[in-house]
């Protein structure tokens, strides 16, 4: 049969076998399995079908790969915003030759897939510093957004700027960029698609609609703005350090975390729902020093504390742990108790603070004894920081040696000042 088809790959087709026929895109197959026929079903599942088996293919609909750039039109009349793209979902596309997505390869083809968020602004400049996963980030890569970030609010002419970004280490940049862009003086909106733009389903337009808004709007903040609810008719703007991930593909994964949103924010409106820093004259700087041998740590029961070993061995010089509920852990009553090595690794100069792994809520080790005993040992409890957040920020903290060199009550001092939101000291959150 092999000789016989005449579908190249991203054709949509109709494969027949003896007693039964399949309908979807044609797939290139790969050297190992040339053999098969590979067909992405309208399902989205990807099927293998042996050429031996197949009867007749034909060739339903051809299709084209477009890859021609579009020219950047300016409309004076609309005010002027810059984009930087890392990669993510929402700079993917299908690729019908392969059955999965490839990155777009250029901001205009990003743009070509989103026209509707030009409805309200223009986009002056864009910048690619890389194209990553966001999985496959580290400081190192938070410090490039955040220095191109500044270049671009530091520019008189842009009101404001859009970041996209994958969505499952979102928050961990977007608190990133809270603690290293001072001086805030204009909004800093990273947004996301759960879903790419060729699904039908696709969460993109709505959030780029939604974030060009927010690009423009008086809140002079690093936020994440997505989907609020399932449906495509509003988005809510939250604080780069109060938000997290909470559903694995549901269009509205990203909710704020002890604290309302900045706003809700609709394709045409935006309606305020709590306090944020307004638009201003400053002069944006970067301070992204930053203290690589950091971790965060899920305390679990019959968690072996000689854990903390390896990292005093490898030199690490702070420890987020997430403790359970209001702050316990493991004491000395439990048969690994963590209270001894708590105050030995302290000794040996490793801050330790804790986080709650309930996500919700305030840490307060007063509460019962085996809190106290915890408080005891010298760790610092960060009241009702993400844990997430707490980790960037401990290696923000540990990455200015000049509040390292002041000792531990500094950088105590440091982790429970709230530089971006990040403590909120009457909690606030909608129930589902």
């Amino acid at each position: 049969m092999a000789e016989k088809i005449s579908a190249k790959p991203g054709d949509y087709v109709k494969i027949s076998l003896i007693k039964y026929e399949y309908k979807g895109v044609f797939l290139e197959s790969p050297e190992e399995e040339k053999g098969l026929v590979l067909l992405k079903l309208d399902s989205g599942y990807n099927i293998g079908i042996s050429k031996k088996e197949i009867v007749n293919v034909q060739v339903l609909s051809k299709t084209k790969i477009e890859d021609e750039e579009i020219e950047l039109k300016r409309d004076k009349e609309k005010p002027n915003i810059g984009m930087i793209i890392t990669g993510g979902t929402i700079a993917a596309r299908l690729n019908p030759k392969r059955g999965g997505v490839d990155w777009l390869t250029s901001p205009s083809q990003l743009l070509k897939f989103y026209p509707r968020v030009f409805d309200k602004v223009n986009i002056v400049k864009i910048e690619a510093p890389f194209m990553k996963a966001s999985e496959d980030m580290d400081y190192k890569d938070w410090k490039k957004i955040a220095k191109t970030a500044q270049k671009l609010l530091n520019d008189s002419n842009i009101k404001g700027i859009i970041i996209t970004h994958g969505t499952d280490f979102l928050h961990y940049t977007a608190a990133a960029l809270s603690f290293f862009l001072r001086n805030l003086n204009k909004p800093v909106v990273f947004t996301y698609s759960q879903r790419s733009v060729d699904r039908a389903s696709s969460d993109a337009n709505l959030n780029l609609q939604c974030s060009a808004l927010a690009a423009i709007s008086d809140m002079a903040e690093v936020m994440i703005v997505g989907h609020a609810s399932s449906n495509d008719d509003f988005c809510n703007a939250i604080s780069g350090t109060k938000v997290r991930k909470l559903h694995s593909s549901r269009r509205d994964a990203f909710k704020p975390v002890n604290a309302k949103p900045f706003a809700k924010v609709y394709p045409d409106k935006i309606v305020k729902v709590s306090d944020y820093r307004t638009l201003n004259n400053n002069k944006v700087v970067v301070e992204d020093k930053f203290e690589e041998k950091v971790a965060l740590v899920k305390v679990y029961p019959g968690h072996d504390s000689s854990i903390l070993d390896y990292y005093i061995k490898n030199k690490y010089k702070g420890i987020v742990l997430e403790l359970a509920g209001l702050g316990h852990g493991p004491t000395k009553r439990a048969r690994k108790g963590w209270t001894k090595k708590l105050k030995q690794v302290q000794d040996k100069g490793m801050i330790i603070c804790a986080a709650s792994q309930t996500i919700f809520g305030r840490l307060n080790p007063l509460v019962y004894s085996n809190g106290r005993e915890f408080l005891e040992t010298g760790i610092i409890y960060l009241e009702d920081m993400l844990s997430e957040t707490a980790f960037v920020k401990l290696g923000w903290v540990l990455g200015h040696k000049e509040w390292v060199k002041q000792g531990k009550e500094k950088i105590k001092e440091m982790m429970l000042k709230n530089f971006s939101h990040e403590l909120n000291n009457r909690l606030e959150f909608e129930e589902e």
